[in-house]
């Protein structure tokens, strides 16, 4: 088990705990922090992250923003990539393909897949697709991704 599941499932026994998380992992990489997410689930292979519909993350239109979709698709794949990795190893995003199915209203519920192995190829390390979806308070998908993530040997 990773080091960030493992302190995400020590964290989340208490009340408060999955904010305070949330809290921490904006703190570390403060972008997220434009969204407020909430990380209701994380381990190995998925997470989820839930934010509110608030008019910080909404467009001109009054529909929540494409980017904050896509930051919201980051984190979640990020989380669940680094659930997902072996001692050692790292990743970054390399590419991400987005599809728009419909207008974003309320709050928003992310979850993202990730494979739970990879194999490192010959080139020190492998391409591994988080697939992304965003669901509204309805249900209804709104937004999927894929996110490539380059993942390598920790220096």
């Amino acid at each position: 088990m990773s080091d960030i599941v493992r302190l995400y499932r020590s964290m989340t026994r208490w009340p408060g705990g999955s904010w305070l998380f949330s809290r921490a992992v904006c703190w570390r990489a403060p972008y997220f922090d434009s969204i407020a997410p909430r990380i209701d689930v994380l381990e190995p292979g998925r997470c989820m992250v839930y934010f509110a519909d608030r008019r910080r993350v909404r467009n001109h239109l009054g529909t929540v923003h494409a980017i904050a979709l896509c930051n919201a698709a980051e984190l979640a794949g990020g989380l669940a990539t680094e659930a997902s990795l072996g001692e050692g190893l790292r990743w970054i995003p390399k590419g991400m393909q987005v599809r728009y199915l419909k207008k974003a209203r309320g709050p928003m519920t992310v979850t993202a897949h990730v494979p739970v192995t990879g194999t490192l190829g010959s080139d020190g390390g492998c391409d591994l697709v988080a697939a992304v979806t965003a669901t509204d308070a309805s249900g209804e998908t709104v937004f999927a991704a894929d996110i490539t993530m380059w993942i390598s040997q920790r220096r």
